[in-house]
């Protein structure tokens, strides 16, 4: 599954992952949101409480399949008794989460070294 690895890269910071789509996810497919989600969520279901940073410093801006992604791995997430939150998000980003009071539901910090310590990775 090229494209949605291509798409993602995770990193992991002791028991939290960070998340970090790249610009490709600004076109995201939904045909492709299947392969996206199991890329992402497929490492977490290994860990007892996942705690999740989606790091969007490096996308501008996206649409409703990422913001679909990101409430399918939330309620993954939840679902398990861990935590999500994002960081990175450009003022586009950020609008586009206020207008869907996306922002209502995920904390959103500035940078990763915040959002780690909000998660306690």
């Amino acid at each position: 599954m090229p494209d949605g690895q291509e798409d993602f890269r995770l990193e992991w910071h002791g028991n939290a992952v960070v998340i970090i789509p790249t610009g490709d996810v600004e076109s995201m497919r939904w045909d492709l949101i299947e392969q996206a989600a199991d890329v992402v969520m497929e490492p977490l279901a290994d860990h007892a409480v996942p705690m999740v940073v989606f790091d969007l410093s490096e996308i501008d801006y996206f649409g409703s399949v990422f913001l679909a992604l990101m409430i399918r791995c939330h309620k993954f997430v939840r679902s398990k008794g861990g935590e999500m939150v994002l960081c990175g998000a450009t003022p586009k980003a950020r609008e586009l989460l206020h207008v869907t009071a996306l922002d209502t539901i995920w904390a959103i910090y500035d940078t990763r070294e915040e959002a780690l310590e909000a998660v306690g990775g």
